[in-house]
């Protein structure tokens, strides 16, 4: 195991296997998906990943419906084997978790890529300061850290994307320590290294320059020359091209016995292939043509051809043109091919930067169609497309054909075309073309020819067309662009505002290099300067332009080809301020119904004035909203503007009703609710339906947010929220919650609106309560009582003084408790609430172990859990079991107790239910110490205290070290379990919770345990 360990003895391998030690001892890191969440977390290097891009990089499209809550295990399951025994006091946590994301720290060592890099940077160093053989020896030290394929283990589409830039990565370096060799005199031990290379990668034309430059070295020039016969027929064979300029240049050269090919000494062989002194490449003489050809001869098998210009219409190469590397390869690739006709069709949204990127990838392909490029801008999505007779008449006057011999009809000319173009090698760029009829009579039909096109439509139904999908720019690639335009001197002094600015522009290449250019030209700006103005969303396409480029206006093209129907869809699509929608909220909106709706959603996709970010969904490009939004003003009344999202909540909110009945089966609340007439979703378990509040939960937030500023949509926000309760359980939404409900109820409070006001301060009071914050929930809850009584809704009333009665069980006044327990009795017969009565019995049942009444506990836990099954409640079972548990435990019946526990947390898994898994761990844990089952009270203890740490609940935290601290002392533990009960004094302390006093005991008798 080479290579540095980190603080915590801990190493980590991905140019190999994936793998991982600590103190020299390799660690079991599972599943294939575990090992793959760990490469992904490794390579990006400290920086925090999302749950979503994790999903896409380990299941891709084949995502399983529970893929969050499966993630989260894996991600748990790797925590408790890289930190088994981390103390938070100590050192700082290595897997963390950042926002709704994770994050792997583990500084600058530790990996054995980050040493792999580190070496090659140590090479260039003494390669550039002419340390040639310090160099080799260095880069050789740095590649013998690979043990075999990298990534090894980890499955997915990110790592196999991974494993390719890696693999890619270490052969580069391969061939350059194969320069730094030759440049050493090396030759003779070269040329075994260099025939097993080549025999693995036949078509790398670097490696097979080195192997010729080293036999010849060697004084074997017949192999020398052999190799090169071999690469050109492999090359033919392959991908239908003859070898590079390079290396037939080398090949004449060892042909004419070019005594520079001979060593000279240490000449700091360079690192990119092209290394100077040492002969592997140089001058060849010809530039475009066949060796030997006249520029103006067109090549075929049998020989020259007849004389025919040679165009070369190609617009100039953008001389600033950033990123897009790995689609430039691709083109690349696709361009070689050797079978038929290649045809890439490139489309996206305006501005995108389809052009220059065709444009980009045809001058690098110069060499690879020696008889010329043609080029023709289409003007598809202007007011007079080029029609493709025209086209073809420019085409046949490029090459050579005089215009009185012209044919008139379209297929005339086209197959006239494609007669000049046979056995020939032509490269044929068609830019801007509005759909396949535009351009199928202006494409190559022979062998050896290629086209690029672009389209801001996807040109699905054009035959053998391979289709490329030209996404914004990555953000590391939109900042080298601005920093381009604007000077880099400039951009790196204000590093942070200038990736503002780019995300504000929504990293779309256009939108960038205008709002670089305007600071170019304004001295006096500063990059900072540009973010207020670009903060307005109202304002923002106003400043994106500068003479004769802007962003509104090229996607006005895009929107001006729209029919009716597809535009009036563009329009009102845009309202929602959620960041994605899917087909039935679509619908919703549009008043349509799913099928025709998807159709036309997808005929946007086809336009690229949509985008689909996974099947079922979605969205625009920021920008593009912001222009759809303005044409909506601009054209829609403010009542069918208001009527979409009015059909957007309605749908939402039965979509959420249907979701709350199921998850709480038996409960009366879902029935209570607003209905404003638009169907909503259907599910066929409790499962599906928490699974949906999951996803759509920033669309459902985003709904509310924008209801909140209309007084007639306050009822029905304010009952959205409140059907969304099932989602409070999963733990992660807090924030979300307390803020939109305080939105609705701060409407409601200035609109007078009672009944909005109650179910707000119910909500927001369920929502403080899971936050730990006590005093401020009773108050909430105190206050939704009281407006209850007075409008008669009695559904809330219920549920408040029930949740009033949990409260003060916490705060263990359990008298009073029972008390309120007795009034949500009350209202729950008085309205016929079965599931109500029992959920008050399950909860009462620890008020009363609190004043000792051990019989009624009991009774009262029992009849809860009979009542719950006798109306086939899943949920109300789970947490009547829960509460059964806690009463059998504190009696001793603790192997009664611990069935009741596990068969729940099965329950409150499956339906990532993550406060309530916590809570029965956490119960297990306590069980289990009752029990002197010290070991497995600690595991217990662990798993709440990681879900703990994932969702965010500092109370269920200090709950988890308080029995860890218990069972690490049953274990002989004392320090490990002082301390964690010191940490849990401090929480508890913070949050104001009685249990500080529990813990302050504990760790005054060291020896004591208590349950």
């Amino acid at each position: 195991m080479a290579g540095r360990a980190t603080a915590d003895g801990l190493r980590f391998a991905v140019l190999g296997p994936v793998l991982a030690w600590r103190d020299g001892i390799e660690l079991d890191l599972g599943t294939p998906l575990q090992r793959s969440i760990l490469a992904m977390l490794l390579l990006r290097e400290g920086r925090p990943v999302t749950p979503d891009e994790m999903i896409d990089g380990i299941w891709g499209a084949d995502a399983p419906p529970r893929a969050l809550g499966a993630l989260r295990t894996y991600v748990s399951r790797l925590r408790t084997v890289l930190e088994p025994d981390r103390s938070p006091r100590t050192r700082p946590e290595l897997l963390t978790s950042v926002g709704r994301g994770y994050a792997l720290v583990i500084g600058t060592s530790g990996l054995d890529l980050a040493d792999f890099e580190r070496g090659c940077a140590s090479a260039e160093a003494a390669r550039q300061a002419g340390h040639t053989r310090n160099a080799a020896e260095t880069l050789r030290e740095a590649l013998a850290l690979w043990s075999g394929e990298p990534l090894a283990g980890a499955v997915g589409p990110y790592a196999e994307r991974q494993r390719d830039r890696l693999a890619e990565r270490r052969m580069g370096a391969v061939e350059t320590l194969m320069d730094l060799d030759l440049a050493l005199g090396r030759h003779a031990d070269a040329v075994s290294e260099l025939v097993a290379l080549t025999a693995d990668h036949p078509l790398r034309e670097r490696l097979r320059a080195q192997l010729m430059l080293a036999y010849y070295r060697c004084g074997r020039q017949a192999d020398a020359l052999s190799v090169f016969t071999e690469t050109r027929q492999a090359l033919i064979d392959e991908l239908g091209i003859e070898p590079g300029a390079d290396l037939a240049a080398l090949h004449r050269r060892i042909l004419a016995a070019d005594p520079t090919l001979s060593l000279t000494g240490d000449t700091g062989a360079g690192t990119t292939g092209t290394t100077g002194t040492t002969g592997i490449t140089g001058t060849t003489g010809v530039t475009g043509t066949t060796a030997g050809t006249a520029p103006g001869t067109a090549m075929t098998d049998s020989g020259p051809a007849v004389d025919m210009p040679r165009p070369a219409q190609l617009p100039a190469a953008v001389t600033d043109f950033t990123g897009r590397r790995t689609l430039v390869n691709r083109l690349l690739a696709l361009l070689a091919e050797s079978e038929g006709v290649p045809v890439a069709a490139m489309s996206g949204i305006g501005g995108v930067g389809k052009t220059a990127l065709a444009v980009h990838v045809a001058h690098l392909a110069h060499d690879l169609f020696p008889d010329g490029q043609l080029y023709a801008d289409l003007r598809g999505y202007g007011t007079e497309p080029t029609p493709p007779e025209t086209a073809l008449v420019a085409f046949l006057r490029a090459l050579g054909i005089p215009v009185d011999v012209i044919p008139d009809g379209l297929a005339e000319r086209s197959a006239l075309f494609r007669s000049l173009l046979a056995d020939r090698r032509m490269l044929v760029l068609l830019d801007n073309a509005r759909d396949a009829e535009q351009v199928e009579h202006l494409l190559p039909g022979s062998a050896g020819c290629a086209a690029i096109i672009t389209s801001r439509g996807k040109l699905a139904d054009l035959p053998s067309a391979r289709l490329v999908d030209l996404d914004v720019m990555e953000p590391d690639e939109a900042l080298s662009l601005f920093s381009a335009v604007a000077g880099r001197d400039r951009v790196r002094a204000e590093r942070a505002a200038a990736m503002d600015v780019v995300a504000a522009c929504g990293f779309l290449p256009l939108a960038v290099r205008i709002v670089a250019a305007r600071l170019a030209a304004r001295p006096s700006w500063t990059v900072a300067s540009l973010v207020p103005r670009l903060a307005d969303e109202r304002r923002r396409l106003d400043e994106l332009k500068i003479g004769n480029l802007a962003v509104s206006a090229t996607f006005a093209l895009g929107y001006g080809q729209l029919d009716p129907e597809q535009a009036r869809a563009f329009r009102l699509l845009s309202l929602p301020t959620g960041s994605d929608i899917s087909t039935l909220a679509a619908a919703a909106v549009l008043d349509m119904r799913p099928g025709p709706a998807e159709d036309l959603l997808e005929s946007l996709v086809d336009a690229s004035l949509l985008e689909a970010p996974a099947p079922g969904r979605y969205r625009f490009h920021d920008l593009l909203k912001l222009f759809a939004r303005r044409q909506a003003e601009d054209t829609e009344e403010p009542t069918e503007r208001m009527a979409a999202l009015r059909r957007l909540l309605g749908f939402y909110l039965a979509s959420a009703r249907s979701a709350h009945r199921l998850a709480y089966e038996g409960s009366a609340i879902a029935d209570a609710l607003t209905d404003i007439g638009t169907p909503g979703h259907t599910f066929s378990s409790a499962d599906e339906s928490v699974a949906w509040l999951s996803v759509e939960a920033e669309d459902l937030f985003a709904s509310i947010g924008q209801a909140a500023g209309t007084a007639s949509l306050l009822l029905p926000a304010a009952d959205l929220l409140l059907a969304m309760e099932p989602l409070l359980e999963s733990g992660t939404s807090g924030r979300e919650f307390e803020q939109r409900t305080g939105a609705v109820l701060a409407a409601a409070q200035r609109a007078g609106d009672r009944h909005s006001e109650t179910r707000c301060r119910y909500v927001l009071g369920r929502v403080l309560f899971g936050m730990n914050r006590l005093d401020a929930a009773e108050g909430q809850f105190q206050r939704a009582r009281e407006l209850s009584l007075e409008t008669g809704d009695t559904i809330v009333l219920g549920e408040t003084y029930n949740a009033l009665a949990v409260v003060a069980g916490r705060l263990r006044r359990h008298t009073e408790a029972l008390e309120w327990f007795g009034h949500a009795t009350d209202v729950y017969r008085e309205v016929g609430n079965p599931a109500g009565e029992a959920l008050v019995l399950s909860y009462s049942a620890r008020d009363h172990l609190g004043l000792g009444r051990v019989d009624e506990a009991i009774a009262a836990s029992e009849r809860g859990l009979a009542i719950f099954t006798e109306i086939g409640s899943g949920a109300g079972v789970a947490r009547a079991r829960y509460h059964l548990g806690i009463v059998l435990s504190y009696v001793g019946r603790l192997n009664e107790a611990v069935v009741h526990h596990a068969e729940c947390l099965n329950f409150f898994r499956a339906s990532n239910q993550r406060v309530w898994e916590q809570r029965v761990c956490y119960r297990l844990a306590a069980t289990f110490i009752a029990a002197g089952r010290f070991a497995e009270a600690s595991r217990h203890a662990e798993q709440a205290l990681t879900v703990s740490r994932e969702i965010t609940h500092p109370y269920g935290e200090a709950q988890s070290l308080t029995a860890l601290g218990k069972a690490l002392r049953g274990m002989g533990e004392g320090p490990r379990g002082r301390e964690a009960l010191e940490k849990a004094l401090g929480l508890f302390t913070r949050l104001g919770s009685p249990e500080a006093d529990d813990v302050r005991a504990l760790l005054l008798e060291p020896d004591r345990i208590d349950v």
